[in-house]
């Protein structure tokens, strides 16, 4: 009976150690000040024709508004109106229709007279466009 409680005591103290082995190391994985680690490359840059003067400074152009711009929906083009929050390819397209047809909009307020825009999208649009006359 002696070999058996000293097997069993062995057994316990080898399952105490693999545990406190395991758990110090579970709890320092997750306790580590910097759990995720993010690595970035920059991709090579792409050949792009700068020549129309209307890239920025790198050579593309921004996929939303920067911050604390605002575009004049009265010369915007269809890729400058596209990056305004809720205006996509067709809005863009109906936007600037509506532009050629009816001349340059005076309020921002004019905008609702363009087909798929509304007051809840007017509202979101305020504080990125202008009419340049406002």
């Amino acid at each position: 009976m002696e070999g058996k409680s000293r097997f069993a005591a062995a057994v316990l103290g080898l399952f105490t150690v693999f545990v406190l082995v395991c758990g110090t190391w579970f709890l320092a994985r997750t306790s580590s000040p910097e759990p995720y680690q993010v690595s970035a490359a920059r991709r090579p840059a792409e050949e792009e024709d700068t020549s129309s003067g209307s890239f920025d400074t790198e050579g593309t152009r921004p996929d939303s508004l920067l911050p604390g711009e605002t575009i004049n929906v009265n010369t915007a083009d269809l890729y400058d109106l596209q990056r305004l929050p809720g205006i996509g390819e067709k809005r863009a397209r109906d936007i600037v229709a509506y532009r050629e047809e009816n001349g340059p909009f005076q309020t921002l307020d004019e905008l609702t007279n363009v087909s798929g825009i509304g007051p809840v999208i007017l509202e979101n649009l305020r504080e990125y466009v202008t009419t340049g006359s406002e």
